[in-house]
């Protein structure tokens, strides 16, 4: 883990172990990727962003864990997933989803579907440029 990543958690020590989980399972289940940690989100590239963790309050204080992370992840749909707690469409052709993560057992085969889908989607607008 890098410097930036743990600096990330500074604030949000109990979510690391949420965050070490997540990039396991990445490292288990994507091809390759690139971790760009940032003051307010850590972004995994292959080389397009296609998944984003960040403390962003996608649900009402009562309604999360208090130790979280919020995974945001773009599609070229909308997903259904009863699990996404917000969805815009900030351009057409790319829906933004936010799933909130509060233990390790959320990260299971349904999420890593949609960020396998997330990944080929960033990776086929890489293709495009």
């Amino acid at each position: 883990m890098t410097d930036g990543e743990f600096f990330f958690f500074n604030d949000h020590p109990g979510a690391l172990g949420l965050y070490e989980a997540l990039t396991e399972r990445f490292r288990r289940e994507l091809g390759d990727f690139e971790i760009k940690a940032a003051k307010t989100q850590i972004s995994f590239c292959n080389p397009r962003g296609f998944a984003f963790v960040s403390f962003l309050p996608a649900r009402k204080v009562k309604d999360r864990p208090r130790d979280f992370l919020t995974l945001t992840y773009g599609l070229g749909r909308r997903s259904d997933w009863g699990r996404v707690d917000q969805a815009s469409q900030p351009t057409p052709g790319r829906w933004t989803h936010h799933v909130l993560l509060g233990s390790p057992e959320e990260i299971d085969g349904e999420l890593m579907a949609q960020i396998k889908e997330a990944y080929a989607f960033a990776a086929a607008k890489g293709r495009r440029s």
